[in-house]
């Protein structure tokens, strides 16, 4: 597993995740700078530096309009935390269906930031799993991600779940065994109807990370503003652990009367 911190952990590395699949459950969530990355470390075994800073931090609608340089800065940020937790980064929208040379340029971008371990990439087509192959042997670790996938949202027109029908149910597994084929040291998966992650579950000998996939996954995510309420809009799947739009809110209304009234600082 590694050097252990001061705190007892042990780094985790790819294998680290691979080795808990039917041992014990993985705990996954979304950090996008330093501070964050720092709070959630010890309590967790992935962080995902997720392309979801758009929506959640800096204001976009979507995924969307993330870039390639909003992705290499938040990275760089949450690996000067140095976690101990495996370190994952989102490839932005569209770069995987780029051409192999430039979809490996973008993934040693990421790569070469001190701290990232992996990458994640939105699997929308059969095309990706080749790509994907050539990747892993590069040596650059590659989490696929199924199912609902945040970046289609302007074709896809509304989210939605999926592998409720034989059909679609088929087609996921198909794609989670693809992509084990293909090298990815686990798949995670979004918005699957539960009697099919499960199956999904049972079929791959990687680790398969669900959100709002049902209990039987082999681990979960969330983003860290639905986690703690403070998000915009908090998705049904998921739960609010700690609400704290409130306190905070609080606090700084307290901090801006005080400043009002003459008492700060006293």
């Amino acid at each position: 597993m590694g050097q252990a911190s001061e705190n007892g952990k042990s780094k985790l590395t790819v294998k680290s995740i691979q080795q808990m699949k039917g041992k014990e459950k993985i705990v996954a969530i979304t950090a996008y700078d330093a501070l964050w990355t720092r709070m959630v470390d010890p309590y967790v075994d992935l962080i995902l530096v997720g392309d979801s800073v758009g929506n959640t931090m800096l204001g976009y609608e979507d995924t969307v309009s993330v870039t390639l340089d909003v992705m290499k800065h938040h990275a760089a940020a949450a690996a000067r935390a140095q976690p101990q937790s495996l370190l994952v980064v989102d490839l932005p929208f569209s770069l995987a269906y780029q051409s192999m040379d430039l979809l490996l340029d973008s993934c040693r971008q990421l790569m070469q930031i001190q701290g990232v371990q992996a990458i994640k990439i939105e699997v929308g087509d059969e095309s990706l799993f080749p790509k994907i192959r050539t990747l892993i042997k590069a040596g650059i670790p590659i989490l696929g991600h199924i199912g609902l996938l945040p970046q289609n949202i302007n074709a896809l027109g509304n989210y939605r779940s999926y592998g409720n029908r034989e059909s679609g149910k088929k087609r996921l597994i198909d794609w989670a065994l693809a992509l084990q084929d293909a090298g990815c040291f686990c798949v995670l998966g979004e918005a699957i109807k539960a009697h099919t992650a499960a199956e999904i579950t049972q079929a791959l000998n990687v680790p398969f990370i669900g959100i709002g996939c049902g209990a039987e996954c082999d681990g979960q995510i969330l983003v860290i503003t639905d986690v703690l309420g403070m998000s915009e809009y908090i998705p049904g799947f998921a739960t609010v652990f700690a609400d704290l739009k409130v306190p905070i809110k609080k606090g700084i209304e307290d901090y801006s009367d005080a400043v009002k009234a003459g008492n700060f600082p006293n």
